[in-house]
This record gives structure tokens, sequence and C-alpha cells, in this order.
């Protein structure tokens, strides 16, 4: 079930959890399946495009691209990136150095369910594309920088339960580049 709750300020929260340790200040252990599931969720690899140069109130299409270049396939959860489209502040965006506020809707949700994952293949991508005029005011001339938030709220390698169990999402940095957009009269 998916609720939109367009002016409420609802929104669907990525829970970070603080790792906890036996001995301060010490990494907490990991087992092995763990080890392998973040050293195969740290290989994905991300990028962001857009058009260079835009007009006045043209769209602007942003192009969001999650590839798997590991030997095992993923699950990754959708949510919280361009490959859902935009239900959530997903990008930083600022104008001139200066940011720009998010307008768009605000998800909130029940729990995900194993259908709000996508599967990537070994060499495999997913693509979604957004207009991003559509959620931030991109009307008046100058220079725009976008960048996709992150992090992924959940990836699971092969045998890994999807849902995470008990909400406890394994969270996945992924870095995008930055897109440069100027927008002019």
């Amino acid at each position: 079930m998916l609720c939109l709750g367009m002016m409420t300020g609802a929104c669907a929260a990525r829970q970070e959890t603080p790792p906890s340790s036996p001995v301060e200040g010490a990494p907490a252990p990991q087992d092995d399946t763990q080890q392998e599931a973040s050293a195969v969720a740290t290989k994905l690899t991300c990028t962001l495009s857009g058009p260079a140069l835009v007009r006045t109130g043209e769209p602007v299409e942003l192009v969001f691209q999650l590839s798997n270049p590991t030997a095992k396939p993923v699950r990754v959860l959708t949510w919280h990136t361009p490959l859902e489209g935009v239900l959530n502040k997903i990008f930083d965006v600022s104008r001139d150095n200066t940011a720009l506020e998010y307008r768009g809707p605000m998800a909130k949700r029940a729990p995900p369910t194993a259908s709000s994952y996508i599967t990537l293949e070994p060499g495999a991508s997913a693509e979604g594309k957004v207009d991003a005029a559509r959620y931030y005011d991109l009307r008046a001339p100058g220079t725009y920088r976008i960048a996709f938030r992150g992090p992924l709220m959940d990836v699971a390698q092969e045998g890994q339960p999807v849902p995470a169990p008990n909400g406890e999402y394994r969270a996945t940095d992924v870095s995008c580049p930055t897109v440069q957009i100027t927008i002019t009269p």
C-alpha cells in the first residue's frame, strides 16, 4: 500500500542505526554473510546525467542508472531513488550555490514488500528518468547543481531475505556524479 501525504509533511524515514560494538571505538563484528553482502553492495555503481543547457520552462530530464558490475545478483529497494520516480526529497538541488526547496510529494507507506525491490543481475543496470523541474523551481536562469542524496535504503545479496526482517535495512552508500545544468532565458 502506498499513501502520499501531499502537503502533510509525512515521509518514509530512512532508519539509521548506529553500529554496536563490545569495545568502545572498535568496529562492530560482522559474520561472513554480512561482510560478503557489504562487499558486493559497495561495488554497485551509479550515474546521474542530464542536459547541460535548458531553456527556462522546459523539462529538466535526469537519468539515474544503477549498475551491478559484480559476479552476483543483488536485490535493491527502489524507495528513495529515481527508480521509483520522485516520492521524497531524493536530490539536493542548488542554483548559483543557493539550496532550493523540494516541492514534491512526501510518501508515507507501510513496510516494503518483495515487489518493492528490483533484482540487478551481474552486469545489469536499471534506469529511472525524472523531470526535476516538476519538484524544484528551476525557472530562474542560472547554473544548477543536482546530486542524488542516497544512500540506497536496502541492498540484499542473493539468499538474503527481502524485505529486510524487522526493518533492519542494509543501507548502502553509492556515489553518483553531480549534474550541472545551465538554464537560459
